[in-house]
């Protein structure tokens, strides 16, 4: 196939192609209308089809693949794997679902879920698709007031959690957070369901609310728990990532457009087949785990691996291992973790056999060129970086080794993905980019299945957040690109306040928060400044009620240890910032809005930029200062 004929009918004939994609799920009752966009920017695909997620990834595979590996769960934290052929994945699932059903579970209930890298955590997320129940998977760093304000947003009938998850080889007890969560929050859950991993001996448990995994699952063994069939725009699932406010956006999923949009991207994306292994290294509270770890594999037929562990430990070794030992042919991961391995030694690569590999995928943030070019000749099978974000669900600009696979170009995840009408528009005009001319990466659209169909509760957010920016209707993507000559994009970082810190995106507002809850903190701005290992990192620069609290070296430490506390208490360890800063002012236009771009400029020893707008130049010298020192 030709990938510029591919593109060009997948955006001209959108009906047509996703028509065909169509037929590549179970459909309970066919689509009436491929796609509806008579409300824009809102858009409906499949419209009156009807399907079920968890039919597509686990039921429609038993009559040709019950006894194939359908999940493999390995940790080497607490040195165990846990395999489940399709057959046990249907029965464990039917377990689950008829457990949360006798707990009042229904279509269209919510279900939060907390939970460490485990069996558990998936076979709750399929469960919840088997009824109709819209499940919210939130990552297991989180601190109990970010959990808080999932709970209160999503409103759950039940919350899953297990007794800790662990890092490093030390548990990392989840459910005191839990118990805090449910006091913050002003809609806690009926129940919360434990997984006990026998972690925390000392996890405290709430009379009535309280119940274990296990032995109420075990009570629904042999339940058969027919599948609840819902209409395609009908929601999955809520997944929230960091705004520019400081309140968290629930990006909501909806069934059918998101079942259709993994199953092609298995084919077109990935290159996969039925019956083969796919290992991402992600965590299910990313959207990387929802695609790629649960949905996707399971949908097309394939072994997926569910990793708890370290890159490094017991040794840098341990991901060619799980490559090795099942056979991975197409292995997903992110540039951190790459950077990661390149510090180790090589002969950790070499003493393991790869030959299954064909393709190993990069995401998360830019990828550098030195890095591509080390993993690229270390494995010898291609490296594909792409991009995508939690909004669209799966990657908006890749290669498409299915299709055809194009030239790398390193530093580059390629061209527009099929059906993805992308651009690259001039702020300041609203004009197109001339090629290698800095500009917004946006979509026209509608938007193509998969992506979000709109903010968790709130229509109006949606809209602004993403299709305001411009008078033409656009979707943003808030990243800065260029197109070059030869038609290939390269993203530039975030035009908003938002920051990519290993692949988690963190909202600067949000940190802001955390940091002006400390009662010595006046005002604050948090920045995100080049990482090497990272690609950002997020340093605070605060101004104090009472400077001289850091006149001394040691005063200075104190508070930068308090203030970074601060943030993990209310944010989770995942938003830990790389410095503190205390200066004595920041810099600010005459009409008071923080300078944030030429603090990070400053920062990253660049060129602030345009301050004809600068309130005090002292507040410059500032920041200088501060950076100088360390």
């Amino acid at each position: 196939m030709n990938y510029e004929a591919f593109h060009q009918r997948s955006v001209t004939d959108m009906e047509g192609f996703w028509g065909e994609q169509a037929g590549l799920i179970h459909w309970h009752k066919p689509p009436q209308q491929i796609l509806d966009f008579s409300q824009p920017p809102f858009r409906k695909w499949f419209v009156g089809g009807e399907t079920n997620l968890c039919y597509n990834a686990v039921d429609r595979h038993l009559a040709a693949r019950a006894e194939q590996a359908a999940l493999v769960c390995i940790s080497t934290e607490t040195e165990q794997t846990r395999s489940y052929s399709y057959a046990q994945l249907h029965r464990e699932v039917n377990a689950v679902a008829a457990a949360f059903a006798a707990l009042g579970v229904g279509k269209g209930d919510r279900v939060v879920i907390y939970m460490p890298m485990i069996a558990e955590a998936i076979i709750s997320m399929l469960a919840c698709a088997r009824l109709g129940a819209v499940h919210s998977v939130v990552f297991g760093g989180f601190a109990a007031p970010n959990l808080a304000v999932r709970i209160d947003d999503a409103k759950p009938a039940l919350l899953v959690t297990a007794d800790a998850g662990m890092r490093n080889g030390k548990p990392v007890p989840y459910k005191h957070l839990v118990d805090e969560a449910c006091q913050l929050a002003k809609f806690p859950p009926r129940h919360v369901l434990i997984a006990n991993r026998g972690l925390d001996q000392a996890m405290p448990l709430t009379a009535g609310r309280d119940l274990d995994f296990a032995s109420l699952c075990a009570e629904y063994a042999d339940a058969d728990v027919p599948v609840t069939w819902v209409e395609s725009n009908e929601p999955s699932y809520i997944l929230y990532t960091s705004g520019t406010t400081g309140t968290p956006k629930g990006v909501q999923r909806d069934t059918g457009g998101y079942c259709v949009a993994l199953a092609a991207s298995m084919k077109y994306v990935y290159n996969a087949n039925p019956g083969e292994t796919m290992f991402t290294t992600s965590d299910i509270g990313w959207v990387v785990g929802h695609s790629y770890i649960v949905y996707g594999p399971l949908i097309h037929g394939m072994t997926t691996i569910c990793y708890e562990g370290m890159p490094t430990r017991p040794d840098a070794g341990i991901w060619w291992k799980i490559v090795e030992d099942y056979q991975v042919t197409t292995m997903f991961s992110s540039p951190t973790a790459v950077r990661v391995l390149k510090k180790q030694d090589p002969e950790y690569l070499r003493k393991y056999d790869l030959s299954s590999l064909r393709y190993l995928f990069l995401a998360g943030e830019p990828l550098d060129e030195p890095t591509s070019r080390w993993i690229s000749d270390a494995l010898g099978v291609p490296v594909i970086d792409h991009y995508w974000q939690t909004e669209t669900g799966w990657a908006m600009l890749t290669y498409l080794p299915g299709v055809e696979l194009k030239p790398n170009r390193f530093g580059s995840p390629g061209f527009a993905n099929y059906g993805f009408n992308i651009r690259v528009i001039n702020e300041a005009t609203g004009a197109d980019a001339e090629p290698n001319e800095k500009g917004v990466l946006v979509v026209v659209p509608p938007l193509p299945p998969g992506c979000l169909s709109t903010v968790w509760g709130n229509d109006e957010r949606f809209v602004k957040s993403y299709f305001s920016q411009f008078k033409e209707l656009l979707y943003t993507s808030s990243d800065w690109a260029v197109r070059d000559d030869d038609g290939y994009f390269f993203i530039l970082g975030r035009t908003d306040d938002v920051i990519n810190v290993a692949g988690h995106r963190l909202g600067t507002r949000e940190i802001e928060e955390a940091v002006q809850a400390h009662s010595a903190v006046a005002e604050v701005a948090v920045v995100g400044i080049a990482d090497q290992l990272k690609g950002q990192e997020a340093i605070v620069f605060a101004t104090l009620k009472d400077p001289s609290r850091v006149e001394t070296t040691d005063g200075r430490a104190q508070l930068e240890k308090e203030v970074l506390a601060k943030v993990v208490e209310q944010l989770g360890p995942v938003a830990r910032p790389k410095h503190v800063y205390f200066v004595n002012a920041l810099p600010k236009t005459r009409s008071g809005k923080l300078l944030r771009r030429s603090i990070q400029a400053l920062a990253e020893g660049r060129d602030p930029g345009d301050l004809s707008t600068l309130d005090d130049p002292n507040s410059l010298d500032e920041v200088r200062r501060a950076v100088h020192q360390g």
